[in-house]
C-alpha cells in the first residue's frame, strides 16, 4: 500500500504539472471512453455500450486480480476517461487513494459492490483463514458456525465477486446503462437496446443453473482452491466446501485443510473437485488423487487468458461453460 500510495502521489503531480500547459487526451473521437478494472466490469459495459463507445480494462489479461497494482500509467488513464468501473472490494483498496488524487467531477463512477446487496466473506468449516500476521489456520466448525478468536470490532469485508451471480449482473448493467444513457443521450436507445439484450441472456443463464441443481443428485461443491462463488451458492442453495475463502492470498493449504477436503469427497462421494481459472490446480489435483474424483475448471471470471481475451470471450461465454462443469460435479 506504502508503494501504491508513493505512485498516487507522483501521478497526481504529473497530472496537475500537465494542467499547466496542454494535457494529453486519451480519447480523441466523440466516444466515451470508458475504464473496467477487471474482466467483468469491462465486459458488462462493452455488453451495454457495443461500439459506442472506447472500452478498456486495467487488469492486464491472465494476472492475478487480487495482486494488481496500478502503474502511473493506469492512474493517468482513470483521470482521463468519461466512465470508470471497478468491483470495491478487497482487491481495489487502492482505489480510493486514486480517486481522491484525482478530479472526479466530470466523471462517472461505479462501484459494483455499490449496486447489489453485499455479503460478507465467510469462512466455513476446514477452511483456512489468514491471521493478521499473516499466518494461516485451520477453522473448525463447532454448532455450524467457525470458531475464531474475537478481535476489536473491524469494518465488515464484503464478498467483492458479485458478478458470480447472474441476477447480480442485471443490476450491474443496468447501472451501467443509466450511466451512459445521462452521459450520452444521442445514443440512448442503442443502450436500452443493448441492455434488454444483454438481460434477456442473463436471465436465460440463471434458468440453466436453476434447472442443473434442481435435476442434481447433490448440492454440495468441493474446491481444491479459493472459492470466489459465494453469490453463486447463495443464489442456487449450494452447499460448499474449499481451501480458502474468495481474496485469499494464501496458495499453499495446511495438511489439515487438505486432509478435511479429501476426507469430505470421500464421505459424500463428490465427483469432482474444482478449481477456478489461472490456478495451478496443484490442490485439487492432489486432492483428487486420494479420492479418485475429477478434476474441473469453474470459471470465476476474475480474469481471462490472452488468448481469451483477444478472441472476445465473454461473461456469457464463460458462465455457459460453466454449466457442463457444474451438471457433473452434482451427478
Amino acid at each position: 500500500m506504502k508503494k501504491i500510495f508513493c505512485t498516487i502521489i507522483a501521478v497526481a503531480m504529473t497530472i496537475s504539472l500537465a494542467g499547466c500547459g496542454t494535457a494529453p487526451t486519451q480519447n480523441s473521437s466523440d466516444k466515451l471512453s470508458i475504464i473496467g478494472v477487471n474482466f467483468p466490469a469491462y465486459d458488462f459495459a462493452r455488453q451495454v455500450a457495443g461500439d459506442k463507445a472506447q472500452i478498456s480494462m486495467l487488469l492486464p489479461p491472465a494476472s492475478e486480480s487480487h495482486s494488481y497494482e496500478p502503474t502511473p500509467q493506469d492512474i493517468i488513464k482513470i483521470q482521463e476517461c468519461d466512465i470508470f468501473i471497478y468491483g470495491g472490494g478487497e482487491s481495489d483498496t487502492w482505489v480510493s487513494g486514486v480517486l481522491e488524487s484525482i478530479d472526479t467531477s466530470a466523471k462517472s463512477v461505479i462501484k459494483m459492490l455499490d449496486c447489489v446487496t453485499p455479503v460478507e466473506e465467510e469462512i466455513v468449516e476446514g477452511m483456512q483463514d489468514e491471521e493478521e500476521e499473516g499466518e494461516s489456520a485451520y477453522v473448525p466448525v463447532e454448532d455450524g458456525i467457525a470458531a475464531t478468536e474475537e478481535d476489536e470490532e473491524e469494518e465488515p469485508e464484503y464478498d467483492e465477486h458479485v458478478w458470480t451471480n447472474p441476477q447480480n449482473v442485471q443490476l450491474i448493467a443496468r447501472k451501467i446503462a443509466d450511466e451512459l444513457r445521462v452521459r450520452d443521450s444521442g445514443n440512448a436507445d442503442t443502450y436500452q437496446k443493448n441492455l434488454s439484450d444483454f438481460n434477456a441472456e442473463l436471465i436465460k443463464l440463471d434458468a440453466e443453473f436453476e434447472q442443473v441443481v434442481a435435476s442434481g443428485k447433490r448440492k454440495t461443491i468441493v474446491f481444491g482452491d479459493r472459492f470466489p462463488f459465494r453469490y453463486f451458492a447463495d443464489r442456487y442453495d449450494l452447499t460448499y466446501f474449499a481451501a480458502f475463502p474468495g481474496c485469499s492470498t494464501e496458495t499453499e493449504a495446511s495438511a489439515q485443510t487438505v486432509s478435511f477436503l479429501i476426507d469430505k469427497v470421500k464421505a459424500e462421494r463428490i465427483p469432482v473437485i474444482f478449481h477456478i481459472e489461472l490456478s495451478n490446480k496443484k490442490m485439487a489435483t492432489a486432492i483428487a488423487e486420494q479420492t479418485g474424483a475429477k478434476v474441473l475448471e469453474l470459471h470465476a471470471s476474475h480474469n481471462v487468458s490472452k488468448a481469451d481475451f483477444e478472441s472476445g470471450k465473454s461473461y456469457l461465454d464463460i458462465m455457459r461453460t460453466n454449466i457442463s462443469a457444474l451438471k457433473e460435479a452434482l451427478n
